[in-house]
This record gives structure tokens, sequence and C-alpha cells, in this order.
């Protein structure tokens, strides 16, 4: 076997699944068709709970080395939108910032940061762990069989990996090669952006505005605009956005003289294509990322998801070579991630329904602008929007168990969050209770045991999964169920026979 897991794409979600695997010494290769990194722009910022991935793994800092401005940015570097919802501004003033899941993560719930800076800190992430990324490497097919899967590449030459992991975005070939059904809604949008010189801008609104052929939006930077056309997806996605384009189009959703007469490189079209794998694992194969799910951007959700799925996956599959996986670890990639897709995507659709021109989407608009105006709508939206919100099923209990952890500083300074930069998952004792480092103890270096006191926070013991989930915690000193949950999570305290899987 020449790796134990080879991940097709080199994008910010492939890398960060690298390094997840590197961090736990798995055998990773990455190949990229690519020669070289992708810089046009995508995503132009990461949430709350990504850059929180970022923090646990100590490499926060260099992300936020490279933040650009905030958007529609207003007093005190704060932005006065949460952000949107179908081009509906939230007031980041309505938000109740004392929220359990809100406190202490804000102001704000987006951190400005393009994508090809968040995949330059990872690239070098990867390389720091030893992971070997192959680029200018085309995957052209591969063959699955029981044991493992054999790769073949443009030009000859095949590689052999246990497991293969696409990352390989919305196309993904090793999606279609592997047979995963990929159901969900056609496109019935055209969105356009591009950086330009605008003639007649002083004509054009503030923000995002609605009209009955679309929307269209003019800032924050000088010069970039976005269009929302109402008539079903482009001709020809890939081809350059010109600056003729984006004059037609600006003109004919604004209705306004304005032209636009040169557009810079890397202007963009997408479409509000929304579709979702039925599964993310079929035998040996996994999808992650854009492979797994698309989706229009709005509000800007799919890197953040990605990331999510990554950080989900990394470590169940590296438990799963190392071979202490509890039995189903792996299933249970799909099981938490799949129904966290699914709402992302009735997310983007439910926006476009509020853009269209009609009477009916008018309504519905001002509905849900009355709603997100409010303290309640403004904060279940900064839920969503921030990762902050989401959580996974898994068991009773506490009220923090399936939530992500809480940020919590610890008596010597440190935050819980520096504790995790081993990728191993935390015990945190805050009580000094001795069964904890017993437990603790059995499990070697799957697990880190945290010592000291978290003033306020009225929590005495925090079982933290390595992807940043709470699987089980007290207030009252006891550890009921804890013992349980370990099993559930790490498998059998280290030295007992474990079966490879």
């Amino acid at each position: 076997m020449d790796y134990d897991v080879l991940v097709v794409g080199a994008g910010p979600v492939g890398l960060m699944l690298a390094t997840e695997l590197g961090l736990a010494g798995i055998r990773v290769v990455v190949v990229e068709r690519r020669s070289e990194p992708d810089t046009a722009p995508k995503a132009a910022g990461i949430n709350t709970a990504s850059a929180e991935i970022f923090e646990r793994r100590g490499l926060l800092p260099a992300i936020e080395a490279a933040r650009g401005p905030l958007p529609f940015q207003g007093e005190r570097n704060r932005a006065p939108f949460a952000g949107h919802f179908g081009g509906i501004q939230v007031p980041a003033a309505a938000v109740d910032e004392q929220d359990p899941l809100l406190r202490g993560r804000g102001p704000g719930w987006y951190l400005p940061v393009e994508q090809v800076e968040v995949e330059r800190v990872l690239g070098r992430r990867a390389a720091e762990l030893g992971v070997e990324i192959r680029r200018g490497a085309d995957v052209t097919g591969f063959d699955a069989d029981d044991d493992g899967v054999t790769v073949h590449l443009r030009g000859g030459g095949d590689l052999r990996a246990a497991w293969l992991v696409g990352c390989d975005g919305g196309r993904s070939l090793v999606r279609r090669q592997a047979g995963f059904d990929f159901p969900g809604t056609d496109p019935t949008i055209t969105v356009r952006q591009a950086t330009g010189t605008v003639h007649g801008a002083e004509l054009l609104g503030q923000g995002w505005q609605y009209t009955t052929t679309g929307l269209y939006v003019y800032g924050p930077r000088p010069g970039w605009i976005r269009t929302v056309e109402l008539d079903g997806p482009p001709v020809d996605r890939e081809a350059p956005v010109t600056a003729s384009e984006m004059d037609a189009s600006l003109r004919r959703v604004s209705g306004l003289d304005v032209h636009v007469t040169d557009v810079a490189d890397g202007g963009t079209r997408f479409t509000d294509h929304a579709r979702q794998a039925s599964t993310y694992r079929r035998g040996r194969v996994l999808l992650c990322g854009d492979a797994a799910h698309v989706h229009s951007p709005f509000s800007g959700q799919g890197l953040n998801l990605g990331l999510g799925d990554a950080v989900n996956l990394g470590w169940k599959l590296a438990a799963t070579v190392r071979g202490w996986a509890p039995e189903g670890l792996l299933d249970t990639y799909v099981s938490e991630r799949h129904p966290i897709g699914a709402e992302v995507l009735d997310w983007t659709r439910a926006q476009v329904a509020a853009m269209r021109g009609d009477a009916y989407s008018s309504a519905l608009r001002a509905v849900v602008t009355d709603f997100l105006g409010t303290r309640d709508g403004a904060t279940l939206y900064a839920k969503r929007i921030s990762g902050l919100g989401q959580r996974y099923d898994l068991g009773g209990g506490h009220a923090l168990v399936g939530a992500l952890m809480p940020k919590l500083q610890l008596d010597d300074g440190s935050l819980l969050a520096h504790h995790a930069r081993g990728g191993q998952a935390l015990l945190a004792d805050f009580a000094g209770t001795d069964v904890l480092a017993v437990l603790a103890k059995a499990y070697g270096t799957r697990l880190k045991l945290v010592r000291g006191s978290a003033e306020g926070s009225g929590l005495s013991g925090l079982l933290v999964r390595p992807d940043g989930f709470v699987a089980w915690a007290s207030d009252a000193g006891d550890t009921d169920g804890l013992e349980t949950t370990l099993t559930r999570w790490l498998g059998a305290p280290a030295g007992t026979a474990t079966t490879r899987r």
C-alpha cells in the first residue's frame, strides 16, 4: 500500500483534511490537477466556527494576518450588518450577543479573508506535517476493492491507498466514477460579479437593490458589482466575464443609464444549482466539501461547510486507519454531516425564493425583513451564519453535548482551544477530580487531560472530540456517563486489542 489515504483536490477542504490526517501521523498524499494554486476570487471570508477550527490548531494568527476589510464597514471597524439573507440586511445591533452560543464570540460572525489565503495557510501547514502534495497530477479514474483503491493518473502511473477521498469540487470525478447519487434542484438564476469602472455609479442605490428583473448590489469596494438575474442559468458559465456582459446585465437589472467600461481579471458567475450526494461514503471512497454538495454561495456558507466536513472526517478516518476506531465511527461522518449539508442547501434555496420579483416573493421578503429585524430573528440568523448554532445528536444529558466547545479561558491565561493543537480529544478537569486523570491515562495519546479552572463557566468537566464538539459535560462534579462516552468515541482504552477496519 503506497498511502493510507489519497485525497483528490488541493483546495482548502482537501488541504484541511490532509492536515488533520497528517497531524494524526497518517500517510497521506494530495493530488491536484492544477500545477499552481487557484488564485481566482472565490469565498471572501470564514465564519466563527471555521475561525475556531484554525484557533484549535494554532493557525488563527496566520489567517488573521491575511484578513481584509469588513464589508459595508461602519464605525469602530465594525460592520452595521450581521450579514444578509437573500439581500435582506440583518442589523448587527439586534443580535443578542449574550445568547449562550454567542457569548464571548462577538462582535461579528465573519472573518474577511480570501479563500486563496486560507489555502496558502493550510498548504504551508500540510508541508510542515510532511504531507505529500502532487500538483499537475490529473486523476483519470480508479478501481476500488475491499482492501483499498488504485488511482490512475494521466500520463501513466498508479497510486494505491487504503482510502480515497474526493475533495475535487462540484464536478467531482470521484463522485461520478464511484456512482454516488446526486439529487437536487436545477439552477434558475444567474449571478454575475466583477470589479470594473462604472460610469453613472452615483445613480445606483447602496446595498442590495430589488427590481422586477432581479437584484443588484454596488460596493462595498469601489467598482464592485453583483447582479442577480432570474432568467435561468448562463449558456457558458466558464467563459470570461466581460465588461460588455456586466454592462448589459447591470442595465437590465437596474433599469438605469449606467455603463461598465472595463472589468478586472477574475469576474465570476454562479447559479442556485443545489445538489447533495445521498451518502458521503461508498466502501473505501468518501466525499468531502463541494464534491458532496453544491449550492449558491449566498451568506457565504460553502467554504465553511466544507471545512466542517474535513475536520469531522479527519479524526474518524485517522482512527479507522490506526485501528482503534469503535464500531461504526466512520459512518457517523455521514450521519452527522449530511443533515448539516441539507440545512445549508435549504438555507440558500430559501434566499432565492425571497429574491424573485413577483408579488409573492415581495410579500415574503417583507415578512422575513420584519423577523430578521427582531432580537430573536437576528440572533437566530447570527447563530446560523456563524456556524455556532450547528449541533449533532450525540445523546441526552448536558445542554452542551452536541454543540461546539465553549470559548473558555483557564486560570493560567490559556484558552481551552489552545490545548487542542495536537489533534487529540480533550478531557478538561475543572474540579480536580482524580478519576478523570485515571481515565485520561488509560487512553494514552488519544486523549489529552487539561486541568485548571474556568471561572464563571459553571462546569466541572468537559469531554471535547477532536473536531471541537462536546461529547460529555458535567457541572455537578460527577462522572456519570463519561466512561460509556469515551468508549463510544475513542474505543477501548490503549492496550486493548481492536480490529483494524
